[in-house]
């Protein structure tokens, strides 16, 4: 059965301020017995968490409609690099990675992470343009707070 992500209950809190730090708990997850509330495995995480920071680097195929991009830059941009990214979202099935072991995202995200330091030219963000390196740094790390909230520890 399909969980409502956006109304789950006994999230864990997370916050990273580095790539160091979600490495340090992705890794910390990745060797703990752990049980999961939302809808994915914990290699189904990390392999989408690594997806995400690539398209960053490499691009991705979709764009937001002017008129959004603006409403978001002004009304959204702040809160999704310094506060919280909502769960719910829908993503593209592009995006959704099928099942995966813990070790194989784990692998993933830190090769993802690795590139974040090696490579430094950034794309526009599909929904805020323009951002800096330390403002898609910042709109990973809550990604990634978000996503991993739903893993905890047993």
């Amino acid at each position: 059965m399909t969980v409502i992500t956006k109304k789950v209950q006994g999230r864990r809190a997370v916050h990273f301020d580095s790539w160091d730090d979600l490495l340090a708990d992705a890794e910390q997850m990745a060797k703990s017995n752990v049980h999961m509330i939302g809808n994915w495995s914990l290699g189904q995480i990390l392999m989408h968490l690594a997806m995400s920071l690539n398209t960053s680097i490499d691009g991705i195929d979709f764009r937001l409609p002017a008129p959004m991009r603006f409403f978001m830059r002004l009304f959204m941009k702040h809160k999704f690099l310094h506060v919280a990214l909502p769960a719910g979202f829908k993503s593209s099935e592009k995006y959704i990675p099928g099942e995966t072991t813990t070790e194989a995202g784990l692998a993933a995200l830190q090769t993802a992470v690795e590139r974040q330091h090696r490579e430094l030219s950034r794309v526009d963000h599909p929904a805020f343009g323009k951002l800096t390196n330390q403002e898609w740094e910042d709109f990973q790390l809550r990604h990634a707070e978000m996503h991993m909230s739903f893993v905890i520890p047993d």
